[in-house]
């Protein structure tokens, strides 16, 4: 048996004589020796259609329709591959005896599941979200995996890719031309002996998909139809990788950057590096949330005696134990672990019997991209996951506020509106000897009753840094608790908040503070004034009684003048004292009206400036921890 390029994946095949100068670099198996004749078979041979074979592009049967090629004369005798060559004119005519349709059938795109798509989505928002909080290198993976979901979804969803992987010497190679049931990847004792990802296809309509893994088409294989074994891996696209371990770092890098593109894998071991460190460590253990779409299968258990196949497969299963990676046993979803040996063939057939079930589920796909965002997700986790409340409090906001008060001085603002209205009521209410007098001292005084604004460098300098304090304290506990990216994203909006506050409260301070003119008067102060009036008068009376007596114009009569005076000196104060105490109840409450208006601008102020955005931030958060929590969510 052999194997044929697909024609479905080839677009337009090498010429005849570069074609064997890349197959030898790329270690395909199509080699010829130089002193083969025509009608000579070489075993693992594989042909590649020229371009100037139009015939065998379009898939025709039997030999090419040029001049002298007799199918009766001699062939390459492949089972599928017809040469001719002319010898007279030394050209070579190829011809395809497989017959496969020149334009195979679009295969339909991927379809994603409901909680797939709705993972997807949310992961979308969520770096959405976070691009101005978080860095590039942060987001880098989430970003690659949301491109490869929507890439793996415009390409067929009939097709499953599977590649194998392994070391050098593990027999991988030798195991693929086992599935394949023709010697397609070239084996031997030389190393590394693939030198480059080989791709074969069991059916039409994967080309995208081998384009992506950026497979030229010269190293695009087709196995030969034999019926059941073909559609028994109907939809399987088998991927050769070259050793993992390589010397060479192309080789490496070819491994790596195919691994992140494929549906599943099949990590072949052999019994001497089943164990191998790189491969746990940089391979295995990463990987082991594709558990379910990842195949380890020991081989070479030929050169096992005895029970000891079954020892190192438990020893194996044990490794992969320790890797986190899920065993899938007893029906329970994970990887499949099978012993075989591909020179002998024992082993392979259950291998094909799994992996033909596994393609025919269809579902490889969109595990690998499920497994892929469970990886972004756990990646993110420190920057989006928080095991306590957060969050701005309400007593942190109060507390923000007094503070706030505090520097602005509304308990002292509110005391000044206070003594100024009893002030204005001992002016209304006092003797008018007292009021004098009063009026003698205060009037240096500024009548509004207001404190003057500060002024002074060391006031204005207490006062910013309590302001300071103030933006630095509720920074500190709205950012409590959050990862750091967003406890440094709270923190600032906070610092911009800040800049600028301390004079805005300087300004609100006065503008907001005690209003000017006289404080108002309750409705019992023209009694109280009426009052003072009529004792004053009293006094008038007696005193001009008295000297109208002493000068004789009237009667002597002491008792009645000294009675008016002596209820008119002491009614004075009396009235006074009387207002005075019942002053004090609208003085206060004038006085803390006065308060709360000065608070209630300045919590506005701090508010507007310092709370809104650190709340902003606050809100993008449970923003993104919710999409989060919607892209860590249950699977199925």
């Amino acid at each position: 048996m052999t194997a044929v390029t697909d024609q479905d994946h080839t677009e337009r095949a090498d010429q005849p004589g570069d074609a064997d100068k890349a197959a030898t670099a790329e270690n395909t198996s199509a080699k010829v020796p130089e002193n083969a004749s025509e009608g000579e078979s070489t075993d693992g041979a594989h042909a590649r259609v020229p371009d100037g074979d139009s015939s065998a592009r379009t898939g025709s049967t039997g030999s090419a329709s040029t001049p002298g090629s007799a199918s009766t004369q001699g062939t390459w005798d492949d089972g599928l591959i017809a040469r001719r060559v002319d010898e007279s004119t030394g050209v070579h005519h190829y011809a395809v005896l497989d017959s496969r349709p020149a334009a195979p059938p679009t295969a339909s795109p991927l379809v994603y599941d409901g909680p797939l798509r709705s993972r997807l989505e949310a992961l979308r928002e969520l770096v959405g979200l976070s691009r101005t909080r978080l860095d590039s290198r942060t987001l880098a993976e989430a970003g690659r995996v949301l491109d490869e979901a929507s890439a793996r979804r415009r390409l067929s969803g009939q097709h499953t890719v599977v590649a194998i992987a392994g070391a050098t010497g593990s027999g991988k190679s030798q195991l693929f031309n086992a599935l394949a049931g023709v010697a397609i990847s070239e084996t031997g004792v030389r190393r590394p002996t693939t030198a480059a990802p080989i791709a074969c296809s069991w059916s039409d309509g994967a080309a995208s998909l081998i384009e992506r893994l950026g497979i030229p088409p010269r190293l695009r294989r087709r196995p030969l139809p034999t019926g059941d074994g073909e559609s028994q891996l109907h939809g399987l696209v088998l991927v050769d990788l070259p050793d993992h371990d390589s010397a060479a770092v192309q080789h490496r890098e070819h491994v790596d950057r195919i691994l992140g593109l494929v549906d599943a894998v099949i990590w072949v071991v052999d019994p001497e590096k089943y164990a191998d460190a790189v491969l746990h460590e940089r391979y295995l253990r990463p990987m082991a949330a594709h558990a379910e779409v990842m195949f380890v299968v020991l081989n070479q258990v030929d050169r096992l005696p005895g029970e000891a196949a079954e020892q190192v497969l438990d020893d194996l299963r044990r490794l992969l134990d320790e890797d986190g990676i899920a065993l899938g046993e007893h029906g329970e979803p994970g990887t499949a672990v099978l012993a075989l040996s591909a020179l002998t063939g024992d082993g392979v057939g259950e291998l094909r019997e799994v992996l033909g079930q596994f393609v025919a589920e269809r579902t490889a796909p969109a595990r690998r991209i499920s497994a892929d965002v469970d990886i972004a997700a756990a990646r993110l986790w420190p920057v989006y996951a928080t095991q306590r409340r957060t969050g701005l409090s309400e007593q942190a906001r109060e507390e923000f506020a007094d503070r706030l008060a505090d520097a602005v001085g509304a308990t002292a603002a509110g005391e000044a509106a206070e003594r100024a209205w009893l002030r204005n009521a001992n002016r209304a209410c006092g003797t008018p000897w007292l009021r004098l007098w009063r009026w003698y001292q205060d009037r240096g005084e500024p009548t509004t009753g207001r404190l003057p604004s500060r002024t002074q460098a060391d006031e204005e300098a207490t006062a910013r840094q309590r302001v300071e304090q103030a933006v630095r304290t509720v920074a500190d506990r709205a950012s409590a608790g959050l990862p750091a990216p967003w406890a440094q994203a709270v923190r600032e909006a906070a610092v911009r908040g800040s800049k600028g506050l301390p004079e805005a409260l300087d300004e609100l301070s006065v503008r907001a503070g005690v209003p000017t003119g006289r404080p108002p008067r309750p409705g019992w102060w023209p009694v109280a004034v009426l009052s003072q009036a009529s004792m004053t008068i009293l006094q008038f009376l007696g005193g001009l009684w008295l000297l109208g007596q002493i000068v004789g114009v009237m009667s002597p009569n002491l008792g009645v003048p000294v009675l008016l005076m002596v209820i008119g000196i002491v009614g004075g104060p009396l009235i006074e004292w009387s207002c005075r105490m019942a002053a004090r109840g609208p003085a206060r409450r004038y006085g803390l009206e006065a308060e709360r208006r000065l608070r209630e601008a300045a919590a506005g102020c701090g508010r507007a400036r310092v709370l809104d955005p650190v709340a902003a931030e606050l809100l993008r958060y449970r923003e993104v921890r919710e999409q989060y929590g919607r892209v860590v969510g249950t699977r199925r």
